[in-house]
């Protein structure tokens, strides 16, 4: 009986901590360094832009909620820039990595 508390601890605790963002995007100098997850053309497009203008460090994650997509930044990404990622971002356009697409007939 103990095991089988541990092991939804384990998992309950898995479930909790884990950071399972659905998009990761890094920055350096302006520059995207590193992306994981779907990453749309015109949003890569639009953080290069952004970039470019206003150059920052930090990152940028994406997590799917019930009530859409939250985004989070780095602490080192000024709120001037956050406002004009999140003016920019498709919150409705956003693809979950590892599902199925295709649409129904």
């Amino acid at each position: 009986m103990m095991y089988v508390i541990i092991i939804a601890a384990v998992v309950i605790f898995w479930l909790l901590v884990l950071d399972r963002p659905v998009l990761y995007v890094h920055f350096k100098k302006g520059q995207l360094v590193k992306a994981k997850g779907h990453l749309p053309v015109t949003l890569k497009h639009n953080l290069t832009e952004i970039g470019h203008h206003s150059p920052f460090d930090g990152y940028l994650k994406a997590y799917q909620r019930r009530e859409g997509i939250r985004l989070k930044f780095s602490p080192s990404v000024p709120k001037s820039i956050q406002q004009r990622i999140r003016n920019v971002f498709p919150f409705s356009g956003l693809k979950k990595s590892g599902t199925n697409q295709k649409s129904k007939r």
